[in-house]
């Protein structure tokens, strides 16, 4: 990556031009610890710009057609006026770190708008398909102008949960035919959701579609007795655009009731707190992965727990033991 001159990085994102944002992005994902730096200071002079977007996740069981749905949407918003931004979160490979999937040459037609910009992005070590910088292009995206930003995720998993807490609005995308609904969608996940839609509910698949949607609204009240919110259960089909323009606006509606309530900027709130500590999470697991003591002996560490000659426990022990040792080190005594 070339040096990075940040005043006119944040300069080049607030005049939308698309390098700058891929370049910005870039930054966000280095583990380098001066890309870390001036990542930082990249985002303090954005923060002026930021916060404006609609910012919803997606998920949804495997073969629901996410993409595929988040690329006819973004069309559709896109021809109605919006800008609109896509991190796709791929798995990551663990021989390059590279994405896996592609989700750029999924959506094909929203990647080629002038308005829109689609990012695949690598989800490294995250557990359940949440990229470390995705909260951070996030805001990159809105600086830029974008009035939506969707993440898009790997699908339903156990840290999914990281996807709601950093979106306004959680979509779930269900699928008719994949056996027992709350089998194929888990009641955490469920539990998550703000709007519910069964995808491809076109063709032979349209019946079916209604009667899994009627079976998970079903399955909501269930689970979600009294007067609390539950969320709307829909159809639609990507593939024909039927349906679409109703899951638009039970997003909107979403938002609105949140902003009716003064949900929205607690909400937020709350997203900067969990953020804060994700980062503290974060940077606490790479210092300890990149103390001198624990680089000079973790492949031996890590042969011999492949080999069995140490349990995990004993070396998770040893790890954090030669971690404190050069805490010891570089920490003065006091007095």
């Amino acid at each position: 990556m070339r040096p990075v001159d940040v005043a006119a990085l944040a300069a080049g994102v607030r005049d939308g031009s698309r390098q700058a944002v891929a370049r910005a992005i870039t930054l966000l994902e280095s583990r380098r610890p001066e890309h870390r730096e001036q990542s930082r200071e990249l985002l303090a002079a954005l923060a002026d710009r930021t916060g404006g977007a609609v910012r919803v996740g997606v998920s949804g069981v495997p073969g629901a057609g996410k993409s595929t749905f988040v690329d006819a949407l973004g069309v559709r918003l896109v021809e109605r006026g919006h800008r609109v931004a896509v991190v796709a979160v791929d798995p990551s490979s663990r021989r390059t770190g590279g994405s896996i999937l592609g989700d750029r040459t999924r959506m094909a037609r929203l990647a080629a708008s002038d308005d829109a910009f689609v990012r695949p992005s690598p989800s490294g070590r995250q557990l359940g398909g949440v990229a470390r910088a995705t909260r951070e292009s996030m805001l990159v995206l809105e600086a830029a102008g974008y009035d939506v930003v969707v993440v898009e995720t790997v699908g339903v998993g156990q840290n999914e949960i990281a996807v709601s807490e950093m979106v306004d609005t959680f979509l779930l995308l269900g699928l008719a035919r994949a056996g027992d609904q709350l089998q194929g969608i888990k009641r955490g996940i469920l539990e998550l959701a703000d709007v519910i839609a069964v995808n491809k509910a076109d063709g032979d698949g349209e019946n079916p579609a209604k009667g899994a949607a009627r079976e998970l609204a079903g399955a909501l009240r269930l689970m979600m007795p009294g007067d609390v919110r539950r969320p709307p259960v829909l159809t639609c089909s990507a593939l024909t655009g039927a349906g679409l323009d109703d899951v638009w606006r039970a997003v909107l509606d979403h938002r609105a009731h949140l902003e009716e309530h003064g949900s929205l900027a607690a909400r937020r709130a709350q997203q900067q707190q969990d953020w804060m500590w994700a980062m503290v999470d974060a940077a606490l697991t790479d210092g300890v992965r990149d103390a001198a003591g624990v680089l000079a002996e973790r492949a031996g560490i890590e042969a011999a727990v492949r080999a069995g000659e140490l349990s995990a426990v004993e070396g998770t022990a040893r790890i954090l033991g030669l971690y404190a040792a050069d805490l010891r080190a570089v920490t003065p005594e006091p007095g």
